[in-house]
């Protein structure tokens, strides 16, 4: 599908380092929302659970109640740009959707520096759905630019993740470092103070991107419907041609595995905050929470096995192998987040938290991202 949106030649006219100015637009802020992403993500276990007696007081919650409370955000964080994605692709266009994005974040940092419940959790909330938008649509912005100069597009992600990795690294260490020694709120704050420079620093470089990243202008849209012959194919790739549609049954059991999968994700978070249960206490008497997750689970694998077994050998093997690497994949992403979690408190209360005379309590979680900087 082609439309009005496809990056033209004189795109390239305005060069910096051989790539557009367009290109550091976007570095610098995915550098300002990254620096306030990871500026915000350091401090909250620690926010969450030091104590409320002190110079810098916190919540003192449990390490467990905590990291219920990250693992939900971080959750959603990951959900909230297939919307956000798809709202832009369809309706208000990647340029728009990274605008409002900025703003909510924005919105959400500064109702995080009020440390009070109801601002707190506003706060993440804001923050889930500003990163829906943003997300998502920085890279397509990215893509479209270089539709037409593919060999300039490994460069320019280069580029453009040197400045998430720069962002990470700065953000972890002034807005740590700020939140420990001054005041939980004051590093909220700067999060958002960068947070609202990145979307000002978009909003007024919009004109150097033209139509890219515009609204889409279904006017426009040229929809391709191809045929193919099948005529001259082989057995075995009709058989990959085949469409395998979903049955009714299909919904029924995704919806009741999606609905199962949610209340787990949310049941901790709505007790800690609310006191509220979403699974029954007991079922047949066993744990009740236990007894619906592990009948969802059956539920799902049943439902992958009936869908791979209706596919050609080809298409069935490639599924195999996704399938594989998606469950690979979930524990590598899980060890990741503990660096916002567990290592964060391991660091603070097991380590030696000094360097050159000054305490440096987030020092440790910046060796990675100033690592693929400078990698990169």
């Amino acid at each position: 599908m082609e439309n009005s949106t496809s990056a033209r030649p004189n795109f390239f006219d305005s060069k910096v380092l051989g790539h557009p100015s367009g290109l550091f637009v976007l570095f610098f802020t995915e550098m300002w929302e990254r620096f306030s992403f990871y500026g915000m993500r350091v401090l909250l276990i620690q926010f969450l659970t030091m104590s409320v007696i002190g110079l810098n007081p916190g919540w003192e919650m449990s390490v467990v109640d905590a990291g219920a409370i990250f693992a939900t955000y971080a959750m959603l964080l990951y959900i909230t740009p297939i919307f956000g994605g798809i709202l832009a692709d369809k309706y208000i266009g990647y340029r728009w959707a990274v605008v409002v994005g900025s703003l909510i974040m924005t919105l959400g940092h500064a109702s995080m520096t009020l440390e009070t419940e109801f601002f707190m959790y506003l706060g993440l909330v804001l923050l889930v759905v500003g990163t829906g938008f943003f997300k998502p649509n920085m890279t397509s912005i990215l893509s479209e630019m270089y539709k037409s100069f593919p060999e300039k597009k490994d460069g320019a992600y280069t580029i453009f993740y040197m400045g998430v990795n720069a962002g990470a690294f700065f953000g972890m260490m002034l807005c740590g470092y700020i939140g420990e020694r001054i005041g939980w709120h004051y590093g909220f704050g700067l999060a958002g103070i960068f947070m609202l420079l990145g979307t000002l620093q978009f909003w007024f470089a919009k004109p150097i991107f033209g139509a890219i990243g515009d609204v889409p202008n279904k006017s426009t849209e040229v929809k391709e419907e191809t045929s193919i012959d099948t005529k001259d194919l082989t057995p075995a790739q009709q058989d990959e041609l085949k469409r395998n549609p979903f049955t009714t049954l299909d919904y029924i059991l995704i919806a009741i595995t999606t609905i199962i999968g949610f209340l787990y994700a949310f049941s901790d978070v709505f007790y800690i905050v609310g006191k509220i249960r979403l699974f029954p206490a007991e079922i047949f008497g066993m744990d009740g929470k236990a007894v619906v997750v592990v009948t969802g689970l059956l539920i799902l694998m049943w439902l992958i096995i009936s869908r791979i077994v209706r596919y050609a050998k080809v298409v069935r093997d490639r599924m195999i192998a996704v399938i594989i690497f998606a469950f690979f994949t979930i524990f590598f992403w899980m060890s990741f987040e503990q660096g916002a979690t567990s290592l964060i408190i391991f660091a603070r209360d097991n380590t030696q938290r000094v360097l050159s005379g000054d305490k440096a309590l987030l020092f440790n979680s910046s060796f990675a991202p100033i690592y693929f900087h400078v990698v990169a």
